[in-house]
């Protein structure tokens, strides 16, 4: 007698292999609620990974922007006619050579203030890896760019100002952008003995850097148009402008002149210049810079751009981290710090990221500027200047937030392009994003080498799904 197996049964068996029985006794697992489930340990939906990153992990976003950026800015001199290379740097006493010299043309400039943040970065980034990749590609192009300054400058001098627009930044400086970043870079290369074949620069082997440092100096302390009580002004878009972004286009080479030179006078007047600008540009209520402050005015275009809040702190950070303990301004520079910290912090989204303009929140992200502040949280709990506990899990999510903008093939998304200041929000809203925006590329390589410095420091877990710091 043959079994008849009904033909939904039986088609089971074939396409589960499963018997029956076993399939009839399967039970629906219980729905999730209250008294089945631990529902505040379930696993949100995060828009960006939240948890504390390996150090491996960071390096590897690291090691692509690295790649990305050294295939890409080339240090070279060529004919910009023929496009050959001149190694020979003997022939630019030849006048016709000189005048079609140029560097050859990457992705950036190499003497950019924003290459200036990227030099700095390099060097952070080969210190807190060990990777001498980094280190190598600041000290090459910076000693690159020095081997350049004593033929052009008879160029500039004697037959106009040369033709190549990175080397009239370099030469013939017209804005504290010329000259602040890099000066700090060259400066910090320097100390670091990366620009001599001595580690340490005597009479007889002079520094090779030091006549353009002086240059950037003399711009950035005797030529920029002041206030008549000396803060650093522009006269655009009106006369006797401020722009927040000054503070980092030369208080930072002055706290790193004092640093080479041991002279007081440099520390007095980055404090000073942080001290004028802070007294008509920061809101202690919300703990945030504006933008632009104009003399003469009584009401001041009051919006708190991202990025000009980041090179704001990170004056703060570079000008405490070689300002000596003694001088007179660094309590209130301390105090100034932790209450731009807690109002930044205050404004970061759930995203890890900060918006285009701080206070209004239907603006976009922005990523710049996320990394500056991951840089500057990171390297201020790492000094000890605010509360690891406090502040490391903003510091991570921020770094974790910036890593998604890292592309494979290591540009960085979601970057404003250069901004001015205005008087209306629709054109802070609406400035362009773009992965040639040289802005993103130093404060992503620096807040990744802090944020590896403070892996190493401290160690974190979940603690009832929160990230805490042990």
């Amino acid at each position: 007698m043959k079994l008849l197996l009904p033909r939904l049964t039986l088609s089971l068996l074939l396409t589960t292999g499963l018997p029956a029985v076993l399939l009839a006794q399967k039970k629906t697992p219980p729905k999730a609620n209250d008294t089945t489930t631990p529902l505040h340990a379930l696993q949100p939906d995060y828009p960006v990974p939240y948890e504390a990153p390996k150090p491996a992990q960071v390096k590897a976003v690291l090691d692509r922007v690295f790649s990305y950026l050294d295939a890409n800015t080339p240090a070279q001199l060529i004919d910009k006619t023929t496009e050959k290379p001149i190694t020979d740097l003997s022939r630019l006493s030849d006048a016709s050579v000189r005048a079609n010299a140029i560097i050859k043309p990457g992705d950036f400039r190499l003497t950019s203030y924003e290459w200036g943040v990227t030099y700095a970065g390099m060097l952070l980034a080969g210190e807190a890896t060990g990777d001498p990749r980094y280190t190598q590609y600041t000290h090459s192009r910076l000693r690159f760019l020095t081997s350049l300054r004593a033929p052009f400058l008879v160029q500039a001098r004697t037959e106009g100002a040369p033709l190549d627009r990175s080397l009239r930044q370099m030469l013939a400086p017209h804005a504290l952008d010329d000259a602040g970043a890099m000066c700090a870079a060259l400066i910090k290369a320097s100390r670091a003995g990366g620009l001599d074949t001595e580690a340490q620069p005597s009479a007889a082997r002079p520094n090779a850097a030091r006549p353009q440092i002086d240059a950037y100096m003399d711009y950035i302390m005797n030529k920029e148009f002041r206030l008549a009580d000396g803060t650093l002004a522009r006269n655009r878009p009106l006369p006797r402008t401020l722009w927040l972004d000054d503070l980092f286009m030369s208080v930072p080479a002055m706290a790193q002149m004092g640093k080479l030179t041991g002279e007081t006078r440099y520390y007095d007047e980055a404090v000073k210049q942080v001290t004028l600008f802070s007294g008509r540009m920061f809101n202690p209520q919300k703990g945030l810079y504006m933008h632009g402050w104009v003399e003469g005015m009584t009401a001041h275009p009051d919006f708190h751009w991202a990025r000009a809040n980041g090179w704001a702190i990170l004056t703060k950070i570079e000008l405490l981290d070689v300002l000596p303990e003694n001088h007179p301004g660094r309590a209130a520079l301390l105090d100034l710090l932790r209450a731009h910290v807690r109002g930044l912090t205050a404004q970061q989204s759930g995203s890890g990221f900060w918006h285009q303009l701080l206070d209004r929140h239907d603006s976009y992200l922005e990523t710049s500027a996320t990394a500056i502040y991951a840089y500057c949280l990171a390297r201020a709990i790492n000094r000890g200047w605010i509360d690891a506990r406090a502040y490391s899990p903003a510091a991570l999510l921020a770094w974790n937030a910036v890593a998604t903008k890292v592309n494979a093939q290591g540009q960085v998304e979601g970057t404003c392009v250069g901004t001015g200041m205005a008087f209306d929000p629709a054109f802070y809203y609406h400035r362009p994003i773009n992965v040639y925006a040289a802005h993103g590329y130093g404060p992503v390589l620096l807040a990744g080498a802090e944020v590896i410095n403070l892996l190493k420091n401290q160690s974190f877990n979940m603690n009832d799904s929160a990230l805490m710091m042990k």
